[in-house]
């Protein structure tokens, strides 16, 4: 099949996408696109302090990673290459449910900037929190750290590492009990991540699902027009039904990137190409090479490993 593109779905605080916008008109003309949509400036977007407040920190946040995603994405398809198949994680199954052509690019990203008025919970409400944790691949191991420990969920699987050790997962929930876990031995198992005060893909943001369900419900989806593969379940969404349940579900389920890059890989994906910095570099052990896109150089180096693998490539145009 070729090529598979993967989007992360991490809420990034560092700038991003500052050489790409630097270096691509096609990546400066989307950036006033996506202000135009979101009465962002193109400087909140690449690389302004996010607001304070919780829900518009969030909304900013995912404007600028998926802002960069399909940027990314568009540089890529000026050289003339594209996907045979897609996906992504959280935010980024969305992007990827985006460039499938499953919804609009304006209809995305003016979800995304309309989260921001998701009402604040309530001052007394338990403070919630994200952590990083590894996981024994030994059998009988505990799905994950802090299984059945009240106030902690599993919100992510991102899969074995490379050197077969351990599994990286995520956590989130209420911030007293990761932290709790986190204290218990052996050290570095569970890390809390600064900052995060949001525990995405658990049942706690229920009210954020129920605010965003309208919105969504008004998304004119149509069928994805390449393969898409789900981070919810192992499924390739072939209806604009089961694109609009993936975005109704995507905020309180748990979600996995073995799901996504094991379809892809029954479907014959031979290079994975993930846009921007939110799933780790050189950590995780993909099923097929992938390439890390987050700079200039880094759209010769797909076009490069692409050439190497023996992926068709006609139609893609020379880097100058």
């Amino acid at each position: 099949m070729g090529l598979g593109y993967l989007f992360g779905g991490g809420v990034g605080t560092e700038p991003h996408g500052l050489e790409l916008y630097r270096t691509y008109p096609v990546v400066q003309s989307w950036y006033e696109q996506v202000s135009a949509w979101t009465g962002l400036t193109v400087g909140q977007i690449l690389a302004e302090d996010l607001p304070t407040p919780q829900e518009e920190r969030q909304s900013v946040g995912t404007v600028r990673e998926a802002a960069l995603a399909i940027g990314v994405h568009d540089v890529l398809a000026s050289f003339g290459l594209r996907a045979a198949a897609i996906g992504g994680l959280s935010l980024g199954a969305m992007t990827a449910s985006c460039l499938a052509g499953s919804l609009e690019r304006r209809e995305l990203f003016e979800m995304l900037a309309g989260s921001r008025d998701t009402p604040a919970p309530p001052a007394d409400a338990p403070q919630q929190g994200i952590a990083i944790a590894f996981g024994s691949l030994a059998e009988g191991a505990p799905a994950h750290p802090g299984e059945n420990v009240p106030g902690v969920y599993l919100a992510g699987d991102f899969g074995p590492t490379v050197d077969g050790t351990q599994r990286i997962m995520m956590l989130a929930g209420r911030a007293d009990a990761l932290g709790a876990l986190a204290a218990e031995p052996p050290p570095g198992t569970v890390v809390p991540l600064p900052g995060r005060t949001i525990a995405v893909h658990t049942p706690l943001r229920r009210p954020y699902r129920e605010f965003m369900a309208p919105r969504i419900d008004a998304i004119p989806f149509t069928d994805p027009e390449i393969p898409l593969h789900s981070c919810l379940e192992p499924k390739v969404l072939r209806s604009a039904d089961d694109v609009r349940d993936l975005f109704q579900r995507n905020s309180t389920d748990p979600i996995s990137l073995v799901d996504v890059y094991d379809g892809m890989k029954e479907q014959g994906v031979q290079l994975g190409l993930v846009m921007g910095p939110s799933i780790p570099e050189g950590i995780l052990a993909f099923p097929f090479p992938v390439v890390h896109i987050e700079q200039p150089e880094h759209i010769e180096q797909a076009l490069t490993t692409a050439y190497d693998l023996g992926i068709d490539l006609t139609g893609a145009t020379a880097l100058s």
